[in-house]
């Protein structure tokens, strides 16, 4: 699966003063201090802690289809019902060979066959479902079946898809990269006015979003045989944004002590 990254950030900055901060606090706590206690006052160190920057970061990541199914369907109609599977099963025993030579694995290629009375006729028909994992490799196996077998055997449109979990790690990877842009930012953010960016205090993700293929691409979608290979891997590429809210702790610069 291969990630394309499109990095994107929004960067806001709150230092928060001391002032305000021990509002805040008497606002949550209700305001007031018991009778007969007094409420202690925040040490420097204290202090120097609770600086914050806040930081909004935005990421956006794709990911190409990564399987791709073709299937091939043999099909002949007899008189005699011999005749009927003798026909599927030569050409079949063909193309199972075929794939075998070209290196697929047998877990990859999947085998089905009906056999069925058709008025006075006997129909057997055999479909080849094959699962690729190299798009190249797949192209030039379809065209060497289409040079050597005949019109009888049908081959389908590949069909693109994600394997199972795919949507979640993206999910995942268009997170971290909006974390990372936010911690980035922030890191700039603080050497630029001196100070020192420290830990996380709060990462939340605010919107996460994925869809499939690109809007321009939707009224060419509705004529999928038409479309080309490249544009059908395009038409299926997976795209995952995510925005993220971090709250880091912000340090002064330590000061060097001069030798007396």
């Amino acid at each position: 699966m291969s990630l394309q990254r499109t990095p994107q950030s929004r960067v806001f900055v709150e230092l928060v003063p001391w002032a305000d901060r021990g509002r805040e606090n008497n606002a949550v706590s209700g305001g007031e201090a018991l009778p007969g206690l007094r409420r202690p006052g925040p040490s420097a160190q204290a202090q120097s802690a609770t600086r914050e920057v806040h930081v909004s970061g935005t990421a956006e990541v794709s990911a190409s289809p990564d399987r791709a199914q073709v299937a091939v369907l043999v099909s002949s109609t007899k008189e005699a019902a011999a005749e009927a599977k003798k026909s599927v099963c030569r050409r079949l025993d063909y193309i199972t060979q075929s794939l075998r030579q070209q290196g697929l694995q047998a877990e990859n290629v999947t085998v089905t066959k009906d056999f069925r009375r058709v008025e006075n006729a006997y129909h057997m028909e055999a479909e080849v479902c094959i699962t690729f994992t190299e798009f190249g490799k797949m192209q030039n196996i379809c065209n060497f079946l289409v040079e050597k077998l005949d019109s009888s055997v049908v081959i389908s449109q590949p069909q693109f898809y994600h394997t199972p979990g795919s949507v979640e790690n993206l999910r995942r990877q268009a997170c971290l990269v909006a974390v990372e842009n936010a911690w980035r930012k922030a890191q700039e953010v603080c050497n630029l006015v001196g100070q020192t960016l420290g830990k996380p205090l709060l990462i939340k993700e605010e919107e996460t979003k994925e869809w499939e293929g690109q809007i321009d691409d939707l009224q060419s979608s509705r004529l999928s045989s038409s479309l080309t290979v490249q544009q059908k891997i395009k038409s299926a590429t997976i795209h995952a944004a995510s925005k993220v809210f971090i709250t880091f702790e912000v340090k002064g610069k330590e000061k060097k002590r001069k030798n007396l």
